[in-house]
């Protein structure tokens, strides 16, 4: 398997660390869309949200509490924040490991799209 993101999790490529716990992983977007602009990812490789078993859903919690934690620590978590996933080809899912986006540090349009 050839995965970007597992690549970051085991060491072989470097990245901004954000925060790091036995499962998840969270580093800074090397495109941002906004000034915070955090990947929090499990170290489980899981293609995408589709995916998600049963099993993953105490992981898939875990990594909106982290969210939540490292917007207090950025310093956006009082003026808002958008976390989001993008699922499949058409949903903008680039790398086809399972992350949320955290942004903010700006005001973020309400539009979809």
């Amino acid at each position: 398997m050839d995965c970007v993101f597992c690549d970051i999790i085991s060491g072989k490529i470097p990245s901004n660390l954000v925060y790091r716990e036995e499962g998840i992983v969270a580093f800074w977007d090397v495109h941002p869309r906004a000034p915070v602009h955090i990947l929090i990812v499990p170290q489980k490789h899981i293609p995408s949200l589709k995916d998600v078993s049963e099993e993953d859903l105490p992981t898939l919690a875990r990594m909106f509490k982290v969210a939540n934690e490292i917007a207090k620590v950025q310093g956006i978590y009082n003026d808002g924040y958008r976390v989001v996933i993008n699922c499949g080809r058409n949903g903008g899912q680039i790398v086809p490991h399972l992350h949320l986006h955290l942004l903010g540090g700006r005001p973020l349009s309400a539009e979809i799209g």
